[in-house]
């Protein structure tokens, strides 16, 4: 017999934090099949690493056997990852109707992975029993029967996810709940009641598995798809039946809308409820975590993610601010820094007295309790609003812009002559980007010239040429976004343009704004902020 230990060293000196209570992700399996998310072998090893740190006790790594990428996946992670939290899940179905599963060639797989935890789907919906297995009710119960006996007689830990659970359980109740006491007498150590089209609503989840549980006495899980909006309620809704197993997804990627949202689910369990479910210190990695998946699948992380967006605490209305200002807890509901996060103060048109003094703190600006100075930065900052620019999305131009009323003058490390950009349509169908920039800075007159894929980047480069010299921090300076909009008002050829830009030095990045009446001038004010900010950020001393 093999043992779980024997299995796959790999996760041998794992330490569950309590095996009463389980997390469990399936990113790399279920959350894979988002539209959009392709991983490699290697995204799914890295994102399993930051699983295990963020301390999840089980990641399904995918269906092996089934093809190529997954099986080769358990292999390597047999090799190159040594889980200090989690055990690793293999996923696959039942045995063939018909056959045993000692004969499977798709049960031999499950096991030829060597993970120590296998999750098997079954069908518990009536309807797809004959129509897509194509076989009898009984049949199908003895499907679940021989394989949970047969993996749990090679020494693997078997959950059972109930495929359909909930719309099966509305057509044929009784059914439903014959196949989940049929995987908990073979030794299943849980049964996943699955919301496979996610067309549940948390009250019809609560009452469905209060009842199952009952009637059952088997320990129940629950997998909860996004299709009403409702995955992590249905999640949270279960736990309070009684389930004590919950199925999630980082970020809450999945099929069609998604899956039950990792971060949200722990955190409310953590936070609200009062489990402990992760390692200490593991939660305030949360928004780390969240972030460095969102890179490795190369999506964009959402901004108004619940606990881990960047906006997640982020507050705009002045009424807030004045509120904040005297107790952060008054517009909050837990402190961020509990899950990696930062309160943020957003300043806009909208903005009052309290949002510039917390965003002066915020960017290290003592406004030093000048009232007339902060009035004066409001009402500036509501005039350029009025005319296009924001500053919620651009917080390195308005610390430019703050820092101006502070020092009383612009900081300026060069002044701007003149530029052009000149772009050439040529006989062959292609196209010449040419601009040239006449600057100011230290004295000198600087006259540069490049060429560029559009006029804006061969502004950038053009700037970029003529101030290197003698500001070499420029170098590392590399703008990595750029967004433009039309804005209201002015129709076609003739509106207010906005553009952002976000440039990063390595370290860190910031973003930049400019307004204009057409989208090159609008960019050379936001490459003109971003490379002054970039100088500040350097510390490098005004020229001028």
């Amino acid at each position: 017999m093999t043992t779980e230990t024997d299995s796959l060293h790999t996760v041998a000196d794992a330490a569950a934090v309590d095996d009463s209570f389980h997390v469990f992700d399936t990113t790399l399996r279920d959350g894979a099949q988002r539209e959009g998310i392709n991983l490699t072998v290697a995204d799914k090893l890295t994102i399993a690493r930051h699983l295990d740190d963020f301390g999840v006790g089980f990641i399904e790594g995918g269906w092996p056997g089934a093809n190529p990428r997954d099986t080769e996946f358990f292999a390597r992670a047999k090799q190159e990852i040594r889980f200090r939290n989690a055990r690793l899940v293999a996923f696959g179905s039942t045995r063939r109707a018909g056959a045993t599963a000692a004969e499977d060639p798709q049960v031999k797989a499950l096991l030829d992975s060597g993970a120590p935890v296998i999750t098997l789907v079954a069908k518990s919906h009536d309807r797809h029993v004959e129509l897509a297995l194509r076989t009898t009710l009984d049949e199908n119960i003895a499907m679940v029967r021989d394989t949970v006996t047969h993996l749990r007689e090679q020494g693997r830990r078997v959950f059972v996810d109930c495929e359909h659970f909930f719309d099966g359980y509305r057509a044929n109740p009784e059914y439903a709940k014959a196949v989940v006491r049929a995987a908990a007498e073979a030794g299943a150590d849980v049964v996943i009641l699955c919301d496979t089209n996610g067309g549940m609503l948390p009250a019809q989840v609560q009452a469905v598995v209060a009842t199952v549980l009952a009637d059952t006495g088997a320990r129940l899980g629950i997998h909860a798809q996004d299709d009403t909006g409702c995955a992590v309620a249905n999640t949270l809704a279960a736990v309070d039946a009684g389930a004590t197993h919950v199925q999630c997804t980082a970020n809450g990627y999945g099929e069609r809308v998604g899956n039950a949202n990792l971060f949200p689910v722990v955190a409310a369990l953590e936070l609200k409820y009062g489990k402990k479910v992760l390692p200490d210190g593991a939660l305030k990695e949360m928004t780390r975590i969240s972030h460095a998946i969102a890179e490795v699948v190369n999506l964009t992380p959402s901004t108004h993610q619940p606990y881990v967006g960047v906006s997640a605490f982020a507050h705009k209305a002045g009424l807030h601010a004045s509120a904040i200002k005297v107790d952060p807890d008054l517009y909050q509901h837990i402190d961020p820094e509990r899950v990696g996060n930062t309160m943020r103060m957003l300043v806009s048109d909208m903005a009052g007295r309290a949002s510039i003094e917390l965003k002066g703190k915020e960017l290290g600006v003592d406004l030093g309790g000048d009232r007339a100075l902060v009035s004066r930065v409001v009402e500036r900052v509501k005039e350029r609003e009025l005319k296009g620019y924001t500053y919620e999305a651009a917080d390195a131009s308005f610390e430019l812009l703050l820092r101006t009323e502070v020092e009383g003058r612009a900081r300026r490390y060069f002044r701007t002559e003149s530029w052009r950009a000149i772009v050439e349509d040529r006989p062959d169908g292609t196209h010449a980007n040419e601009a040239t920039v006449k600057l100011w800075a230290k004295g000198e007159r600087i006259v540069a010239t490049a060429e560029g894929n559009g006029p804006v980047n061969a502004l950038d480069l053009a700037m970029r040429a003529g101030l290197e010299r003698i500001y070499p921090q420029l170098a590392k300076l590399e703008l990595v976004d750029y967004k433009v909009r039309i804005l209201e008002g002015k129709h076609g050829t003739q509106s207010t343009t906005r553009v952002l830009i976000t440039t990063s030095d390595g370290e860190g990045e910031w973003a930049t704004v400019g307004v204009g009446e057409n989208v090159i001038a609008a960019s050379w004010q936001a490459l003109e902020d971003a490379y002054t900010y970039g100088l500040l950020r350097a510390g490098v001393d005004p020229a001028e």
